[in-house]
């Protein structure tokens, strides 16, 4: 028989170290001694990162869950809602939940493609949003336009429709004047997206961080040049906004601050839920309270419409690096926001001026990796989980971060030295990126952070000893066998690991 592919066997291993018992945020943790449990330790540390109480007024009290059950994951339904100011609701709001995924409304469409009259599950939007219309032409796989320009025997036609663009950013849908304003393959991969995403629409860029830079740029084109946002963040996100390359100027709040550090001039608020590369998981509801009418921006690239849809808790602008895991195979390159029209049309606009756009080659990659997501991330999961368990529950390991809402995606800080443990796997690889169907490996200090100031790193939780794995579709125990081996011997009892935190290797031994 098939097995299941979440992984029942997972699943039990790893509930027993994420049991529901929750306590206030309130209660200070600082002083507290670390729990013997590594999980626990991560996670108390990430939470005492993020204690504060009361989002944007009275009556909003963030709680700390110690624990929380694995749950399988099922279909979430379809909704879009804008950011706007909401009211207080009295009683206790949770920081960390798993969101039930069984119902199903009405899908929201996207741009140049028709929408099914009737809802349909995740798995099935996976595989068929962007493609509705491909029986009506005769076809079956999506078609890839690689043309850059297009025939117009209607030159004043055309002239009326680019005066439209640059306008409002309005695109119809007739066939695109050049490549750069639009192309049909990208189209259908960016319908796709807002139909998982539960939004509007979708535009898509050569990369995420092209992707976030036309974000800052429609803001700043608007005189709203400030940014509030919460460490950790991937680690070039945080280097584009505190170095002003664009003009911006950024303000790092924990989320309790959120609403204190807007300004008149504020044109956003970004978080990144679970961040990278801690993992450390934010209330999206009351982040999203606290920014009132200021757009939210949240990074979804670790967990995924699969996992969370941040529209439904009040995000205006859903961030995703394509390249993970909505590709999902290491061979392409993309960024994209999930959004209304509205903003969607101003995206186009500065895609348009800026050149950032998505190849279609890369569009049809990413159209076919969104048809597997939910299985990947599912499978995927199921291995992170199990990695997990088995790091808490070995010696050599300090601590070990894993999200509430799961995923696979797992960081664990070693007591011996990092860099040999990136030196020393074979079958998992060494290398910055994620969400890929094999499983990676890197020490965040040394490469997706390196450009985040040292002391800023580790204020956000990224230590020396600090690793990021992204678990791959791979047999776990192969997995494990791998990485027991390069975690090195276990340490006899009291011993210690000899290794300095941040210790410089031997020029010979530099990767």
């Amino acid at each position: 028989m098939w097995p299941d592919l979440y992984g029942e066997q997972c699943l039990q291993a790893a509930a027993e170290f994420r049991r529901i018992e929750p306590q206030l945020m309130s209660e200070d943790h600082t002083g507290a001694p670390q729990p013997g449990d590594p999980v626990e330790a991560g996670r108390r540390r990430d939470a005492d990162l993020y204690r504060e109480i009361a989002v944007g007024g009275p009556g909003i009290v963030l709680q700390q869950p110690q624990y929380a059950e694995i749950h399988r994951v099922q279909y979430d339904s379809f909704s879009h809602s804008p950011n706007v100011t909401r009211d207080s609701t009295t009683g206790h709001r949770s920081l960390f939940s798993i969101i039930g995924m069984d119902t199903n409304t009405e899908p929201r469409t996207g741009s140049g493609h028709r929408a099914p009259t009737a809802a349909r599950a995740l798995a099935t939007e996976a595989v068929h949003a962007g493609r509705d219309d491909l029986a009506g032409l005769g076809l079956h796989a999506a078609p890839i336009d690689l043309s850059t320009t297009y025939p117009s025997y209607d030159t004043r036609g055309e002239a009326a429709r680019i005066d439209a663009f640059a306008a409002d950013g309005a695109l119809d849908d007739g066939p695109p004047v050049y490549a750069r304003l639009a192309n049909p393959t990208v189209a259908r991969f960016e319908t796709a997206l807002a139909r998982l995403e539960g939004t509007e629409s979708a535009v898509a860029f050569a990369s995420g961080m092209a992707a976030l830079t036309a974000v800052l740029l429609v803001r700043g084109a608007a005189g709203l040049r400030h940014v509030v946002a919460v460490r950790p963040l991937y680690g070039c996100s945080d280097h584009l906004l505190t170095a002003g390359l664009l003009g911006s100027e950024v303000t790092w709040a924990d989320p309790a601050g959120i609403a204190d550090a807007i300004r008149p001039d504020t044109g956003l608020v970004m978080v990144e839920s679970p961040a990278n590369p801690t993992l450390a998981e934010l209330d999206l509801d009351a982040v999203a309270h606290a920014c009132g009418t200021v757009p939210l921006l949240a990074d979804n690239t670790f967990a995924t419409p699969v996992l969370q849809r941040p529209v439904e808790s009040g995000a205006r602008l859903v961030l995703h690096s394509a390249t993970k895991y909505l590709g999902g195979h290491g061979d392409v390159l993309g960024g994209v926001v999930a959004c209304d029209e509205e903003f969607a049309r101003q995206l186009r606009q500065v895609r348009f001026a800026t050149g950032g756009v998505l190849h279609p080659l890369a569009g049809y990659l990413l159209l076919r990796g969104l048809a597997t997501l939910p299985v990947r991330v599912r499978a995927a999961s199921a291995n992170a989980a199990e990695l997990a368990r088995r790091l808490a529950a070995d010696p050599r390991v300090e601590r070990v971060h894993y999200p509430r809402i799961g995923g696979a995606m797992v960081a664990f800080e070693v007591r011996g030295d990092p860099h040999a443990v990136t030196a020393g796997v074979r079958l998992i690889t060494p290398a910055v990126s994620l969400g890929s169907v094999d499983t990676l490996i890197q020490h965040p200090a040394s490469i997706s952070h390196r450009v985040v100031d040292p002391a800023d790193r580790r204020s956000s939780g990224v230590s020396e000893r600090l690793l990021r794995l992204s678990a791959g579709l791979e047999d776990v125990d192969d997995l494990w066998q791998d990485l027991d081996r390069a975690l090195g011997p276990v340490p006899s009892s009291g011993a210690s690991s000899g290794v300095p935190v941040g210790a410089t290797r031997p020029a010979a031994a530099r990767g």
